[in-house]
């Protein structure tokens, strides 16, 4: 004969109909062992996706396993929460599955809840497995000459897990709530959009803003654009906004709503630098002196390769105006290649030539001056 062994009676106790106490501790154990392999299971996953990270040849290998690692453990757990159903007693004496009672509805339940966890489990590692889309759209990217692609690498892998989110959501609602009850609802968040698109108008307007960016073109990533009175170059377009790295260093946050309708003045597309300046010399120089500072400049300026000479922009130098207090020179020239920090060492490069030179020559800026005369009214 075999022997039986009597469990403690504490152990007997039925918390659900036909299910005593030790089933529940069953349950427990196999959720528990289930939650510690995930774990297990995504230790190893992260650790082999560390090693083999540096290698460029299986470098995809690495973005699927650290991928596959996050929602493992979800998946265990689904499993897990799956398997302990059946150490559970959900039919009459007979044998019958219940299909009324307080059984029936914690085996339905149960069963949703199950769906519910694989549902998540598939959806969060799809949106996981977004990372490998994304990895190959940068590859593509970088092959192509603008940035514009750049941009809409971002833009594309959140588009992505929107709709994985969106499909999950209305799968694991069509499963609680039925047929029917799935119309009601798709009727009411028609009828609720409608309020929530209006309380919403400056997302969608940002919206729009950021399709209205990617139709005109008006920058890439990197530019140096100048928006509204920020200057800065161009780090990110999204879906609500548009981020710049300012020269002081700052990053400004501005809604594609207010850049696709404010104009955008896109420095890096400029071939050449202009710069426009006035030189003053004094009154005491004479035309003489006046002429030979103009050939001067005009000496400098073609002495200097990176002041462009081209046949439409061609430097220019005139004695054109009588000051108040001084002879006016006008001086404008173009500086290439369009680098701000070059633009700025070639307008050096002119400045202390044209003093040098102008001091050899005996010619002296002028600088705003009053004279004043006082009367002497001496009585005697």
């Amino acid at each position: 004969m075999i022997a039986q062994i009597d469990m403690p009676s504490w152990l007997e106790y039925e918390l659900v109909s036909g299910n005593q106490l030790w089933r529940f501790m069953i349950v427990l154990a196999i959720i528990l062992t289930s939650m510690a392999i995930g774990r297990v299971v995504q230790f190893f996953l992260n650790n082999i996706a560390k090693s083999i990270k540096q290698d460029q040849v299986v470098s995809i290998l690495s973005i699927l396993l650290s991928s596959m690692s996050k929602p493992v453990y979800l998946f265990t757990f689904s499993l897990g929460f799956y398997i302990s159903k059946s150490t559970l007693v959900f039919s009459n004496a007979k044998g019958d599955r219940v299909t009324e009672g307080i059984d029936y509805y914690v085996s339905l339940g149960w069963d949703k809840i199950v769906q519910v966890l694989f549902v998540f489990s598939i959806g969060y590692a799809l949106f996981h497995l977004v990372d490998i889309a994304e990895y190959y759209l940068t590859k593509a990217a970088k092959k192509t000459d603008t940035t514009l692609d750049d941009m809409l690498v971002p833009i594309i892998r959140k588009s992505m897990r929107v709709t994985i989110g969106i499909i999950c959501i209305l799968f694991i609602a069509e499963n609680i709530f039925g047929a029917k009850e799935m119309k009601t609802f798709i009727l009411g968040a028609g009828i609720g959009g409608m309020a929530i698109a209006f309380a919403a108008k400056d997302t969608i307007a940002n919206l729009l803003g950021s399709i209205m960016i990617f139709m005109d073109r008006p920058f890439h990533v990197n530019d140096l654009v100048k928006i509204d009175s920020h200057v800065g170059s161009i780090v990110e377009v999204g879906f609500r906004s548009t981020r710049i790295l300012t020269l002081d260093g700052h990053i400004i946050t501005i809604p594609n709503s207010i850049v696709a309708n404010t104009d955008v003045e896109n420095i890096a597309a400029r071939r050449l630098i202009k710069r426009v300046s006035n030189i003053t010399i004094t009154y005491d120089a004479g035309p003489a002196k006046a002429q030979r500072a103009v050939e001067i400049i005009k000496e400098i300026l073609s002495d200097i390769p990176e002041v462009n000479t081209s046949k439409d922009h061609v430097f220019r130098v005139y004695f054109d105006e009588f000051n108040d207090w001084s002879l006016n020179i006008y001086m404008v020239y173009w500086v290439a290649p369009s680098d701000y920090w070059v633009f700025k060492e070639v307008n050096q490069r002119v400045n202390l030539e044209m003093m040098r030179r102008f001091e050899a020559e005996e010619i002296e800026f002028a600088f705003p001056s009053q004279t004043l005369y006082l009367k002497n009214d001496d009585a005697s």
